[in-house]
């Protein structure tokens, strides 16, 4: 197995930029496809406007959520969580092209652009705007750094 990447945005548009780059010829080196990771992110993203559909237990909001957050927020996230059975609207098709999980992830990044979101996090509740930009972020790192250019491993020419 290749290595992850080490991935930081500034931007959104960032995301989908690296996502272009990437779709012609590249590897993954999780469990996920490329289409996978794109969708997956796009229905995370959309979910802080239709809401998750989930929640997690009220001790976990209440009490672990508030010391975490800044950290969600700022650093990137660890590899290996489990989303509960209950995610489903975050989860992504088994089959899913590239082509269109990348339509999914640009389409979410438009939004967010365009509109505030507003569904509350099931883990972390409200959230400010920028608080939502800044996990989507740090979301994206983590997936992203498991898509690496190159077929099989190998840097393109």
């Amino acid at each position: 197995m290749s290595a992850r990447r080490t991935v930081r945005y500034s931007t959104l548009s960032e995301v989908v930029e690296d996502a272009q780059h990437l779709m012609a010829n590249h590897h993954t080196v999780g469990n996920w496809s490329f289409g996978q990771i794109c969708q997956h992110l796009g229905r995370a993203m959309n979910c802080s406007f239709d809401g998750f559909g989930f929640t997690t237990p009220w001790y976990a909001r209440w009490i672990i959520a508030p010391m975490v957050k800044n950290s969600f927020l700022t650093k990137p996230m660890k590899a290996g969580f489990k989303l509960p059975e209950t995610a489903v609207k975050v989860l992504p098709d088994d089959s899913v092209s590239a082509e269109e999980g990348l339509r999914v992830l640009t389409a979410a990044v438009l939004r967010l652009s365009q509109e505030i979101p507003t569904a509350p996090h099931p883990f972390f509740g409200p959230m400010a705007s920028e608080e939502v930009l800044q996990l989507h972020l740090r979301h994206c790192e983590l997936h992203m750094s498991f898509i690496v250019a190159g077929e099989n491993g190998q840097l393109p020419a």
